[in-house]
């Protein structure tokens, strides 16, 4: 099912998640849900805050970028469960993010090019895993936003400036997206 993405704006974003266990209700329907709604948006990353649920989970599949990247370079589809960043490694290097979540703006984010990370798989086994380029800047990225953090915190102040109106319109709603969203209403 294609759930529908909340925007720049819902409170649910500026939340750090909670850990889930496995008796969380029907985890697998919800990952196979995230992975719908992310392929419907054309995404590479979703986690559970831009679906309303502040929970740490998220979802990737880089390998849809295979064909765009260097050779050699092998993507991952996975769903990380109480994902913990343990180490980011490595001289930060810029590349252009956007995001699911704040519609058609993007902006240079500087991360470092590999991490190491802690987290759960979907049958609850622990792992500790190094990633590195791509694979390490989208799991940076959906890391983020289990801890109540958005790509656009990261960029530049001057590019932040030049960003502001457009970020404001996103939180009322006027904006344009081809994939089901949600937006923060204004109270009465």
């Amino acid at each position: 099912m294609i759930l529908p993405i909340y925007l720049y704006g819902q409170p649910v974003l500026k939340k750090v998640a909670a850990p889930i266990d496995a008796t969380y209700p029907d985890l697998d329907q919800l990952i196979q849900n995230m992975y719908d709604t992310m392929y419907a948006a054309h995404g590479v990353g979703l986690a559970a805050p831009q679906i309303g649920l502040s929970i740490r989970l998220f979802v990737l599949d880089t390998v849809q970028l295979e064909r765009d990247e260097k050779p050699g370079f092998k993507g991952i589809k996975m769903a990380l469960i109480n994902a913990e960043m343990l180490h980011e490694i490595g001289d930060i290097w810029a590349f252009e993010e956007g995001c699911l979540s704040i519609p058609n703006i993007r902006g240079d984010v500087e991360r470092p090019p590999a991490i190491r990370i802690r987290f759960l798989d979907t049958d609850f086994k622990g792992h500790e895993l190094t990633f590195e380029g791509m694979n390490a800047r989208v799991i940076q990225h959906e890391y983020d936003h289990i801890e109540g953090k958005l790509f656009v915190e990261k960029l530049k102040p001057l590019k932040r400036r030049l960003i502001n109106r457009r970020l404001d319109a996103i939180k009322k709603g006027e904006m344009e997206a081809d994939y089901k969203v949600k937006v923060q209403r204004p109270k009465a």
